[in-house]
């Protein structure tokens, strides 16, 4: 089941916007577009964005752009980026966008079916990352408080390894009490 968080789709061209929102709209998740780099920073900073599909060439904010400066503020920095464009994928934007961290570059037209299984994945992985990062931050103030359970060793997954102890000899070796004693026997 989706959780709150958005995708952004980013494209100046509305009819764009509206294929992209067709593509995905199978998938359940709540879309929301922008169509410059302007409003999708302001969409991007309010919060709850969970996957930004983002134009690269947009007129004043490029989608390099908006990820350069995504990537400077620590609540958006984890966002995951799939960029598109319609004019091919070169050397030089292959480098640019995956030096600043984003998950894919797609060529437009859009193939739909691609589409879906790169965004369920990308987006459910950013809500995993998301959610373990929340479980941390509850741990370790429960650790500062006090109130957190006593950390316990995981088993070893080979429960017999050669020169092992037993676990059940807990009892101490016994000392000698005479000289005939020397507890060997």
């Amino acid at each position: 089941m989706p959780s709150d968080a958005r995708i952004l789709i980013v494209d100046d061209h509305v009819d764009t916007l509206y294929a992209l929102e067709s593509a995905l709209a199978p998938l359940g998740y709540r879309v929301t577009r922008a169509t410059n780099g302007d409003a999708a920073l302001k969409e991007v900073l309010r919060g709850q964005v969970g996957l930004l599909l983002l134009d690269v060439r947009m007129p004043k904010v490029s989608g390099l752009d908006v990820v350069r400066y995504m990537r400077r503020v620590e609540q958006t920095q984890h966002i995951p980026v799939i960029l598109l464009t319609g004019f091919g994928i070169d050397a030089e934007l292959t480098s640019a966008a995956f030096a600043l961290g984003v998950a894919d570059l797609v060529t437009k037209p859009v193939d739909p079916w691609a589409l879906r299984t790169k965004v369920r994945y990308l987006y459910n992985a950013h809500q995993r990352s998301r959610t373990l990062e929340q479980e941390v931050r509850a741990l370790r103030a429960r650790l500062k408080e006090g109130t957190a359970p006593p950390a316990r060793a995981l088993p070893h997954p080979e429960p017999r390894l050669p020169g092992q102890r037993d676990d059940h000899a807990t009892e101490p070796p016994r000392a000698p009490t005479s000289a005939r004693d020397d507890g060997r026997t």
